[in-house]
């Protein structure tokens, strides 16, 4: 299935086009501060530094879990994110210990934005869309990289200098310390944490995944020892054009994500999906990243409430939809468990609430479910008494 999901979303990036920044050779600005760690060619791999035309604070560029409470656009969006320039040079994901991968860490440590210079090879060309990672501008080789004065984030230099504490140990204690997940993955991606023999960079989305996960394990710990929740609950939210409805069900631990792709290179009408039950998921998620981001804001929503329950989350991304990156999936779904969930005694009505809100029948989304089909298999509920209901406009 991710290979039809893959082929699918790099159709539609293929068909996105939107004018980012004009940058010639030079460049005098600032980082958010961010940077990128491509995969291509690991273990050596292009890495560096993210740089706007602009000086002063430029963190919102690169500060995702801002974006959605300060109600900022899907263009707003991509017009900081195509602001970015990014530069890059090979290198070697274990050697830590040059200059340039030094800046790389300064950067992702730092608590502000960093006034930075560099000189390109060529004009940087281009851009950059994907489902995992959020989008960039223009990128070249970058032959010369300065940066002002860095002060590092408290947290992330204590983390840094503990050569003795494990990588997952420390995105766990950031976690709960606060920071933001942009931060603490930027750190991870750099090799700034974790013992010091293991370091090494990390490309930017197989880090956005780890540290996902790692957070969702931990979670899920904890919310196993706490009783379930006593009847259905829903849980929504809509943004960027998509929506999200959180099902949440009085069981132990269990999960499936569903999204629908609906109209948005024409007329296609796709669902994409996953699951695992309370023994949890062996391998890779068939559906990439965005199983993971969820799963964790769940979690992280269940362990801040003291409860455990199932949860199956719908997903539908409507005309309009542009792949923002696997944010887009946590922080929707971290503001949908943060709203009051909406209580039913039965899975069946439950369900029925949630058909008025989608475009698509909510039985194509039984259809294609593994865990949902168990449920109302179990329950001895058939499809037929799911009928069309209109999208509610409330």
């Amino acid at each position: 299935m991710i290979k039809g999901k893959e082929a699918y979303l790099k159709k539609l990036t293929a068909s996105m086009y939107a004018p980012s920044a004009d940058i010639g050779k030079e460049l005098d600005g600032s980082t958010p501060p961010s940077v990128f760690i491509g995969s291509w060619n690991y273990p050596k791999v292009y890495a560096g530094p993210m740089i706007a035309p602009q000086h002063g604070n430029t963190a919102v560029m690169d500060l995702p879990e801002s974006w959605i409470p300060e109600r900022k656009t899907q263009d707003e969006i991509i017009g900081y994110r195509l602001s970015l320039v990014r530069g890059k040079q090979f290198a070697r994901v274990t050697n830590l210990e040059n200059r340039f991968v030094e800046k790389l860490q300064d950067i992702s440590l730092a608590a502000t934005s960093i006034e930075s210079q560099a000189e390109f090879g060529h004009a940087p060309k281009g851009m950059s869309f994907s489902d995992e990672h959020t989008p960039f501008g223009p990128s070249a080789p970058i032959e010369r990289f300065d940066i002002g004065n860095v002060k590092w984030d408290q947290h992330l230099e204590k983390v840094y200098y503990d050569g003795d504490l494990k990588a997952a140990d420390a995105v766990t204690d950031l976690h709960k310390k606060g920071l933001p997940f942009s931060s603490i993955q930027k750190a991870f991606s750099v090799g700034a944490m974790g013992t010091k023999k293991r370091r090494r960079l990390v490309p930017t989305r197989w880090s956005i995944t780890a540290c996902d996960s790692t957070l969702a394990s931990s979670l899920l710990q904890e919310v196993r020892n706490y009783d379930v929740i006593d009847c259905c609950q829903v849980r929504e939210f809509a943004s960027l054009n998509n929506y999200y409805a959180v099902l949440l069900l009085p069981t132990a631990w269990q999960y499936e994500w569903m999204e629908a792709f609906l109209r948005i290179l024409g007329s296609e009408e796709l669902i994409f999906s996953d699951y695992e039950h309370n023994t949890g998921k062996k391998g890779y998620s068939r559906v990439g990243g965005c199983y993971y981001s969820c799963k964790m804001a769940v979690l992280e929503a269940l362990a801040r409430e003291q409860k455990q329950a199932g949860a199956i989350i719908l997903r539908e991304a409507y005309s309009g939809y542009v792949p923002l990156g696997v944010f887009n999936v946590r922080e929707n779904v971290r503001n949908a468990m943060i709203q009051p969930g909406t209580e039913f005694e039965e899975m069946k009505t439950a369900l029925q609430h949630i058909s008025t809100r989608l475009e698509l029948p909510v039985k194509r989304f039984i259809v294609q479910s593994d865990i949902l089909k168990e449920q109302l298999n179990g329950r001895q509920t058939t499809l037929s008494s799911f009928q069309a209901s209109p999208k509610s406009n409330t």
